[in-house]
């Protein structure tokens, strides 16, 4: 049976430099599909969707709100051809309610050890309309390589350049940040991968640069230096999210292949600005990811964070809107305030203002938005940023023997 995998089109962040990294949900689902199923990925990103009845079963996999609705449509579509359509992903969790209006079936979950059952259901004529698995994890040990040979490679670089592929090392989060999901979608226990197969996955990627893609690295510092000791001797490249503050681990990661963090930066404190220097010190670059729009935020307050992100030599900077996603106590807080504007999820991009700020105005902060962009990216735009880490990169990877002058594309 050909069963059709599509990955739906969605608004990239406003004002950032446009670029698509290969998904890794899909990829990460493939996996745990039966090997008798012709698998057909079409990602809507980088590739035109052609709805037609040229398939048994079509699979949506969404990741983000702003990906669902445009989901929904395509389902639609295929419905109305007489094709059974299932979803599943993140945004299909956030939003399932909604989405089995448009579905045969949602899967609710994590699916290792799962699909088998489905794809039966569907050959017998018995697919169910809802596969509840939430909160009822696989045995971590489940989880296998990625089948990232749905992909097309070829369509995945920044003018020309090779980016990065996805690769997670665990699941769950111990914290439960404000305007966070992650601690409904994957339960608030670390849940690491064993060493072993997190190193095979990544040794069996034909790609030098990685983007670990773990809520943060810094849960459980024994099993993030034995990781990064595991990984040394594979010689990739990598970004992630937090690591531990700590200098044996920063110095393990800048051994194992450490490029650059994306880090949270939530005010202009010493402690982050040591933070940053101490990433520096280990040759390890920085991208702040800054939220807009809390509670205390001022226009003056917000214009002295930029200030402070151009003073301690920031690499690069991602300005985000706070956005109510649902199953967040940032959702939670502001439904109950009657706070929320409005629910269209094609406006919940993380650049648009979809919320009554405390102490600004809708159309105050969505000007502070473009003014911390415009400010930031002044002197240097965004593109000579990024092109600064990628070359310092292949510097990185020229060091050691392991760069390759290869474009895709």
């Amino acid at each position: 049976m050909k069963f059709k995998l599509i990955y739906p089109k969605w608004e990239k962040l406003d004002q950032q430099t446009p670029f698509t990294l290969p998904p890794h949900g899909p990829v990460v689902f493939a996996a745990t599909i039966p090997a008798d199923v012709e698998i057909e990925f079409v990602d809507e990103n980088v590739q035109p969707l052609i709805i037609e009845n040229d398939a048994d079963f079509v699979g949506i996999s969404a990741m983000l709100t702003s990906q669902i609705k445009r989901g929904w449509e395509i389902a639609d579509a295929y419905r109305k051809l007489g094709v059974k359509v299932i979803f599943g992903g993140i945004a299909t969790m956030l939003h399932a309610e909604e989405t089995a209006l448009h579905a045969d079936a949602v899967f609710i979950g994590e699916a290792e050890g799962r699909m088998e059952q489905v794809f039966a259901d569907f050959k017998n004529g018995n697919l169910q309309n809802v596969y509840n698995y939430y909160q009822d994890f696989p045995p971590i040990e489940a989880v296998g390589t990625a089948r990232r040979s749905i992909l097309n490679r070829n369509m995945y670089n920044y003018r020309g350049v090779q980016m990065v592929d996805l690769v997670h090392a665990s699941r769950g989060c111990r914290f439960n940040c404000y305007p966070c999901c992650v601690s409904f979608l994957g339960g608030r226990q670390f849940r690491p991968r064993p060493f072993d197969k997190v190193i095979a996955e990544m040794a069996s990627i034909d790609n030098n640069r990685l983007f670990i893609v773990d809520n943060s690295l810094a849960q459980d510092k024994d099993w993030e230096m034995g990781l990064f000791k595991e990984m040394i001797p594979l010689k990739k490249k990598w970004c992630c999210h937090p690591i531990e503050n700590d200098d044996k681990v920063l110095d393990l990661a800048a051994q194992a292949g450490a490029w650059f963090v994306y880090q949270a930066i939530f005010d202009s404190s010493d402690f982050i600005r040591d933070r940053i220097k101490r990433y520096h010190d280990y040759g390890i670059a920085v991208e702040g990811s800054i939220l807009l729009g809390l509670d205390y935020h001022t226009e003056d307050y917000i214009k002295k964070l930029v200030d402070f992100l151009l003073e301690v030599n920031l690499d690069m900077a991602e300005f985000t809107v706070l956005t109510p996603f649902p199953h967040t106590r940032t959702f939670d807080d502001l439904k109950k305030e009657n706070r929320i504007l409005n629910y269209d999820w094609n406006q919940y991009t993380s650049s648009k203002v979809v919320f009554q700020p405390k102490l600004l105005t809708v159309d105050e902060l969505q000007n502070l938005y473009y003014y911390a962009w415009n400010t930031f990216y002044q002197d240097e735009p965004q593109n000579y940023k990024m092109f600064k880490l990628l070359k310092q990169v292949m510097e990185k990877e020229k060091a050691d023997g392991t760069y390759k002058p290869r474009i895709r594309g």
